[in-house]
């Protein structure tokens, strides 16, 4: 009998964590976004796409592994970025699109072989603007909302795991 106790407490808990996935950890779709091609080789160069609608009106910055920080302006709704010489063939690579406070995220894979010529070092449409600071490290992006209801419901599910599992005890010493 402690063993089904045991047992549905662990399924309770497991069911309460796994519905406290923050939503950032899915693709948001706030606003579109695209990488064009999304398969290509190291050296090769990137369209990366926002689609402006009512969440995305500002400056959309994009971030990946494999190339700087490229920011498209308000007025724009596309630029262009170098994929690194040095990117690994066959990895994929998460690429994160920002614009006023919605995000998202697509995949950059990286082809077998190397791209056949060395782009000249010219400037993109929109240039770089440097390293995208002041997000506080590890707490960046967590909504704290969202992190209380996660807390809660963590701790509602152990309360009533273990209220289960001592009325039955109870039930069984008497």
């Amino acid at each position: 009998m402690r063993a089904i106790c045991l047992a549905s407490a662990v399924v309770l808990g497991t069911g309460a964590l796994t519905s406290c996935v923050p939503a950032d950890a899915a693709v948001r779709t706030d606003f579109g976004f695209s990488v064009e091609p999304s398969t290509v080789r190291a050296g090769g160069e990137v369209t990366l796409r926002v689609v402006r609608n009512e969440a995305c009106l500002g400056e959309a910055a994009v971030n990946s592994p494999v190339f700087d920080l490229v920011t498209i302006p308000p007025q724009e709704s596309w630029a262009t970025a170098t994929v690194d010489w040095d990117a690994k063939p066959g990895a994929v690579y998460i690429v994160e699109f920002e614009c006023d406070g919605s995000s998202g995220t697509a995949h950059l894979t990286i082809a077998r072989g190397r791209s056949t010529h060395h782009p000249a070092h010219h400037p993109t449409r929109h240039p770089h603007k440097g390293v995208h600071a002041g997000e506080g490290g590890t707490i960046a992006g967590f909504d704290l909302k969202e992190i209380g209801l996660g807390a809660a419901l963590i701790a509602g599910s152990l309360g009533v795991a273990c209220h289960f599992a001592r009325r039955r005890t109870d039930e069984d010493a008497g």
